[in-house]
């Protein structure tokens, strides 16, 4: 039988180790980037990948390359998945992504379905493993009789404890943009029955310590819209349903002295197109009367609130960490956020011998058939190798990468596996699909934990 054949439309954190798996198993995987450089660097040592240059917005080349495949993985930002699903129906070829389903690729099901395609969607760790245990817990307890009262989910990417050292708790091994946009979302969930709405700017105030583990100092606050899971998880019974995000202790009032002050704002600045020094460049972006470090600090005080003397201490030493204060230069992006961003970049990379942490953790409030309650967990704690060690994670081989940790792994394995059920007919449902259903996670969830050792630990904890 001939080799299957797949094109990775990509070049970004959780394509190596995709990469590695499929080329381990005999897999012919097509690599494809905007650059040739960029896919050539990507595919360099691994067996069975063939670097080309792709434009995923010129149609008739993407179809060309479509056709050649079996299958496309599409690991380039998910406002682009739409066109390459519309490709793989025009040439009858399946899709596996990783992100969230949106509307515009919800649209295409019906499409996929009559050209007996399967795109398979929210398949690496958040979204993906998270989904898979928490179907998992809740058919279980349906099955027998009971009902969700309340279901928590939080999931974390974060530095090592040990590694942690700084105002943040904090280091990007992604685009920083990214996430600190993120934390501006507004977020929607289930409290004791009732939706509860929380305004992007007051997010960070949400946030509530969080206990996992006695170990871990985690606070949490909810991530985005989670009403649509009382739906998508069949738990209408549920009163409160949270997914949100795990960080360390000091975050949350960080970043929202960072909102308060204006540093998270895209807003164009003409002063910030010149690489002017960080104090000029501060007085500039919060409206000081000077940029001495006592006029910055007393433009501060007035302009954001302290709990006491400890904390305003504590933020206002993050910020002379990161060089507010300092006459070093900034590099110059023209807006507040993107200025930040290159510095932060910059000061808080991981260094050789560091390596970061996964934690994800489900929560269960359960009433059971004979009216008895119960709290169930379901938890994964997941160590990265350090950074140069090339250690068990597939990132440790890409020497471009700043990261060489096992998350990426935890991310990288579940997209991998799918791909190659889908290839094998494990996965044979028709249409835009997520893990959603025992009968797609099964397979899914045992070949996790057998092969790879991926897997939630499950307890009832009261």
């Amino acid at each position: 039988m001939a080799a299957k054949q797949v094109l990775m439309l990509g070049a970004g954190f959780v394509t190596r180790p995709t990469l590695d798996i499929l080329s381990d198993a005999g897999i012919k995987v097509t690599v494809a980037c905007r650059t040739l450089e960029r896919a050539k660097e990507l595919a360099k040592g691994v067996k069975n990948a063939y670097p080309i240059s792709l434009d995923v917005t010129d149609d008739n080349a993407l179809d060309a390359e479509v056709a050649k495949n079996d299958l496309v993985i599409s690991l380039i930002p998910y406002t682009f998945h739409a066109t390459v699903i519309k490709s793989a129906i025009r040439q009858k070829r399946h899709v596996v992504t990783t992100s969230y389903v949106s509307p515009a690729m919800l649209e295409l099901d019906q499409q996929c379905k009559d050209a007996g395609i399967t795109v398979m969607n929210e398949i690496g760790l958040d979204p993906g493993i998270d989904h898979l245990y928490a179907i998992k817990t809740i058919s279980e307890v349906h099955e027998a009789g009971g009902k969700i009262l309340s279901f928590k989910s939080y999931c974390g990417g974060l530095p090592a404890p040990e590694d942690s050292g700084n105002p943040l708790g904090y280091k990007f091994s992604w685009s920083s943009r990214g996430v600190l946009l993120a934390l501006r979302n507004a977020a929607s969930f289930y409290q004791g029955g009732k939706v509860v709405n929380v305004a992007g700017p007051e997010l960070m105030a949400e946030a509530k310590p969080y206990p996992i583990y006695p170990g871990f100092a985690f606070v949490a606050y909810p991530n985005r819209d989670s009403t649509p899971y009382k739906e998508r998880y069949h738990i209408p019974e549920a009163q409160t349903i949270v997914r949100g995000t795990l960080r360390y202790g000091g975050f949350p009032e960080f970043i929202k002295l960072l909102v308060d002050l204006g540093f998270l704002s895209d807003d164009e600045n003409s002063a910030l197109k010149e690489a002017i020094p960080w104090n000029e460049a501060t007085q500039k972006i919060i409206g000081a009367s000077g940029n001495s470090e006592q006029d910055l600090i007393s433009a501060i005080t007035t302009k954001a609130s302290f709990k006491d003397d400890v904390q305003t201490e504590q933020l206002l030493a993050g910020l002379r960490w990161i060089g507010l204060f300092s006459s070093e230069k900034i590099v110059p992006k023209g807006n507040p956020l993107d200025t930040l961003c290159a510095t932060l970049e910059q000061k808080m990379q991981f260094e050789e011998g560091e390596r970061d942490l996964v934690m994800l953790q489900h929560k269960f409030e359960i009433e059971n058939k004979d009216g008895s309650r119960e709290t169930r967990t379901s938890t994964l704690c997941e160590y990265g190798a350090p950074v140069g060690s090339g250690g068990y994670s597939a990132m440790a081989k890409c020497t471009s990468l700043i990261s060489t940790s096992k998350p990426f792994i935890v991310v990288g394995v579940p997209c991998a596996v799918a791909v190659q059920q889908v290839l094998d007919g494990v996965i044979s449902e028709k249409g835009v699909l997520a893990p959603m259903s025992p009968e797609i996670n099964n397979p899914l969830m045992k070949e996790l934990k057998e092969k790879y050792g991926i897997e939630c630990k499950e307890k009832v904890i009261s």
